[in-house]
């Protein structure tokens, strides 16, 4: 039978595959009610660590009417779960590839302050991505090709508890999860992750986009778990040389994130006014239009940001940590995560999703190492399985 002939959720069509790996396939379907085009995502369901169902939920609990794919209908029928979603546009990744792998400083700014936005909905929300990368952002369609929307949320792990907005407790021996490219240096190190853990991605992935390519990329070793160990090194140690002639903000951004402790909230608008500050300084405009585009698009509204240069956050004293509490016991509304996610669950090789084994306690030399660096003060010029059909 042809893939176009077969019928989901007794309404939508598939047609073409439009990509798939060890999570699962993805097609592009139509709803047969309105006609529109949609994403249909399959998962077998006799899969290892089967993720999709969790991820609908997670999907329809993070609803947004910016910048996160609506989810239309998910279910299970015969061997597979399945999930449709919205149509997107191309990843971060192809569109970097299209631009031969060079983004100019206006399109890396305002790539920058979408994917802030969108992991901050999703803090917000009590959960965490925890694999920020640049496929998994990825553009509109022709409604609406300036807006960045974030997908993929089947590493997703809820940090507080929905009602009282306790968090998780701190811990360390955790497995790496999420692409060890853009993985913070705490989760390197089997820290358990936070909100900061998303922010440090973020700003790898900013550098990525400023350089083409990041100093860790292309390392040569004997195994992949010394390789690991030898990009978190170079991420602990990044100076000023690897941003000469670019704008110093863009560390900041980076220190600023390695600074925060386990629990503390990020300040988003700090992150945002430090991407104002250069687009301020180099008359950068936020107008939707990107190397890609060929002409002026509508875009989203430019994210709210103070007119001043930024301020250092205001810190609050952290709370003491206490592994005495599981908070993932408490339900969000519609999301289920236990039967989902032991650590190091979803593995894909080389770069791309969880590095297997257990970290050792943390010695105290590494401590030392990961104490983090001292705030910058800011400057003061203006500113998935396979399917067989």
């Amino acid at each position: 039978m042809e893939a176009r002939q077969i019928r989901v959720g007794n309404r939508f069509l598939l047609k073409k595959r439009i990509g798939g790996g060890s999570f699962g396939e993805i097609y592009r379907g139509t709803d047969s009610q309105t006609n529109e085009d949609v994403a249909i995502k399959l998962e077998k369901t006799d899969c290892s660590h089967p993720q999709l169902l969790s991820e609908a939920k997670i999907l329809k609990y993070l609803k947004s009417p910016l910048g996160i794919p609506a989810v239309h209908w998910f279910g299970t029928e015969g061997l597979f779960n399945i999930m449709v979603i919205d149509l997107l546009g191309p990843s971060l990744e192809d569109s970097f590839e299209q631009c031969r792998r060079g983004f100019s400083l206006k399109t890396t700014l305002q790539l920058a302050a979408q994917m802030i936005a969108r992991v901050e909905h999703v803090h917000s929300k009590d959960y965490l991505h925890r694999d920020i990368k640049p496929d998994n952002y990825l553009t509109g369609t022709e409604s609406n090709p300036a807006v960045v929307y974030l997908i993929d949320f089947g590493l997703s792990k809820r940090y507080r508890d929905v009602k009282t907005k306790q968090h998780i407790p701190y811990k360390e021996g955790r497995t790496l999860t999420g692409t060890a490219r853009y993985a913070s240096v705490g989760s390197h190190m089997g820290i358990e992750q936070g909100r900061k853990d998303d922010i440090e991605a973020i700003a790898y992935v900013v550098l990525y986009f400023l350089l083409g390519e990041l100093p860790w990329q292309g390392i040569h070793v004997a195994s992949k778990q010394e390789k690991y160990h030898r990009i978190c090194d170079m991420k602990m140690n990044l100076n000023n040389s690897i941003l000469k002639g670019h704008p110093p903000e863009f560390l900041q951004m980076l220190n600023y994130s390695k600074s925060l402790k386990f629990e503390e909230k990020p300040d988003y608008d700090y992150v945002q006014n430090l991407l104002k500050q250069i687009a301020q300084r180099e008359q950068i405009d936020f107008d939707g239009v990107f190397d890609w585009t060929e002409e002026t698009v509508s875009p989203q509204p430019p994210p709210v940001l103070k007119s001043q240069a930024p301020k250092k956050p205001h810190r609050k004293k952290p709370k003491a940590h206490s592994d005495s509490h599981d908070l993932l016991s408490s339900q969000a509304p519609e999301v289920s995560l236990e039967s989902r996610e032991p650590e190091g669950s979803s593995i894909k090789s080389d770069e791309t999703k969880v590095l297997k084994g257990n970290y050792p306690a943390l010695d105290e030399s590494v401590r030392r190492a990961l104490r983090p660096p001292p705030r910058p003060e800011p400057l003061t010029s203006p500113a998935k399985a396979c399917v067989v059909f």
